[in-house]
C-alpha cells in the first residue's frame, strides 16, 4: 500500500507502507544505529516521533520477546530504506512488520533515507504525518503543520505505569532503588540488578511521601518522552528529594534533575539519536562511545558552578551530557549507560551509583 510523508516545511517522501495502515501525526528525527530496531522501536522515549533509520536495511532478524525495551512500541512511526521481509535468527519469533501491526505501528518503506536525514540536519527536526490514507499532500501538510509536537506537552503520562511493582525480587540484593517510571527502557532495571539492587518502580506522578516510603537506598529518574519543563510536577517532587536519598539520573531524567536544580533546558537542532555519540568524562579524560535519544538538553551554562560539577560532555557538539552536585549524593548523564542498542563503555556508571549508595548507607548508620 503507498505511504505517504508529509513535513510541516511541505516536503514529501512517498514509499509503500509495512506494519499497520492509517495516519499518525509526530516529530521525524532520524537514527544513526545499524542495529538494535527492536530496542529502538520499544524505546518509550520514542513517544511522539516518528524514526527515521539511516542504516538501509532494516528487519533481517526479526523481533522476539527478550529484546524489547518495554511493554509495548509507543513510537507514532517508523521509516526505513528498506525493509526485509525474510528473517534469520536463531531467537526470531515473527517479522518486524507482524510487530508493528500488532501494536499498531504504521511502518514505511522505500524512500531515500539519506536525502530526509540531510533535510532534518538542515532544517532541524519536525512535525510530520504518516499515512496510507490520505494521499493529497496540501492536505497532509495541513495536518503536520497543526499537530502538537512536543515542546510543552507532557508525554510522559502517557508512557508511565499506572501502579508500583517489584522489579525481579533479589533477596540477597544489598541496596533497593526506587526507579520512577517515565518511560523507563527495561535494561536500566537489569543492570540495576546486575548491581546488586532490588528494585521496586513507581509511576511518575509518585509523589515524595510514597518514594521516601518504599524504604529505598536510592532513586533512580529514568528516561522518558518530550519536553523535561513540561513534566513539571516532577521536578517538583526531585526538588524536594535532594540531599533526602542518592539519585541518579539518566536522559529525560538527567533533564529533569537539571530543572530540579535550577538549570533550564532548551530543545535541540536535530537531536542525539544513535549507538555511536562520542561524550568525554572530564574527571578521568576517558572517552565512551554511547547510545543516545533525546531531543532536549540542559544549558550547560544555566547550572550553578558553586554546586554543581560538569562531568561529561559531548564531543561532537559540545553539549551538557552529565553532572554532579559537589556536596550530595546526585549525579545524571544525558545518554543512556545502560545502551540496548549500543555499546557499553558506560555501565560503569550503575556502580557509582551502588558506591554513592554504600556511602549514604554508612553515614546513616
Amino acid at each position: 500500500m503507498q505511504a505517504f510523508l508529509a513535513l510541516e516545511d511541505g516536503k514529501i517522501f512517498k514509499g509503500r507502507s509495512f506494519g499497520s495502515t492509517g495516519e499518525r501525526t509526530g516529530e521525524v528525527v532520524f537514527n544513526t544505529s545499524m542495529t538494535g530496531y527492536q530496542e529502538i522501536v520499544t524505546d518509550p522515549s520514542y513517544k511522539g516521533q516518528i524514526v527515521v533509520m539511516t542504516y538501509p536495511l532494516m528487519g533481517n532478524y526479526g523481533v522476539n520477546k527478550d529484546d524489547a525495551e518495554s511493554r509495548r512500541p509507543f513510537l507514532e512511526g517508523f521509516v526505513v530504506k528498506e525493509y526485509s521481509k525474510i528473517a534469520s535468527n536463531w531467537k526470531k519469533e515473527k517479522l518486524l512488520g507482524e510487530y508493528l501491526a500488532e501494536n499498531n505501528i504504521l511502518g514505511m518503506e522505500g524512500i531515500d533515507t539519506r536525502e530526509l536525514t540531510l533535510h532534518i540536519r538542515e532544517k532541524g527536526a519536525m512535525k510530520a504525518v504518516l499515512s496510507t490514507q490520505d494521499h493529497d499532500e496540501a492536505s497532509l501538510v495541513k495536518k503536520a503543520k497543526s499537530s502538537r509536537g512536543l515542546v510543552g506537552i507532557d508525554l510522559v503520562k502517557e508512557v508511565s505505569i499506572p501502579k508500583k511493582y517489584n522489579y525481579a525480587h533479589n533477596k540477597d540484593a544489598e541496596y533497593k532503588v526506587a526507579v520512577l517510571d517515565c518511560g523507563v527502557k527495561y535494561n536500566i532495571l537489569r543492570e540495576l540488578v546486575r548491581n546488586n539492587c532490588q528494585v521496586v518502580v513507581l509511576p511518575a506522578q509518585a509523589t515524595y511521601e510514597e518514594i521516601l516510603g518504599s524504604g529505598a537506598d536510592g532513586l533512580m529518574l529514568s528516561n522518558g518522552p518530550g519536553d523535561p519543563a513540561a513534566v513539571a510536577y516532577v521536578v517538583k517532587t526531585v526538588n524536594k528529594l535532594i540531599g533526602k536519598i542518592p539519585i541518579f539520573g539518566i536522559c529525560l531524567g538527567h533533564q529533569m534533575l537539571g530543572l530540579a536544580l535550577g538549570g533550564s533546558t532548551y530543545k535541540l537542532k536535530f537531536g542525539h539519536h544513535g549507538a555511536n555519540h562520542p561524550v568525554k568524562d572530564l574527571r578521568t579524560g576517558r572517552v565512551s562511545i554511547t547510545s543516545q535519544n533525546h531531543g532536549f538538553c540542559v544549558d550547560i551554562d544555566s547550572l550553578s558552578k558553586k554546586d554543581i560539577e560538569l562531568t561529561h560532555v559531548n564531543l561532537n557538539d559540545g553539549t551538557l551530557e552529565g553532572f554532579c552536585h559537589k556536596k550530595l549524593p546526585v549525579f545524571s548523564v544525558q545518554f543512556h549507560p545502560e545502551a540496548s542498542p549500543g555499546p557499553h563503555d558506560a555501565e560503569y556508571l550503575f556502580a557509582e551509583f551502588s558506591k554513592l549508595m554504600r556511602k549514604s548507607k554508612k553515614r546513616k548508620h
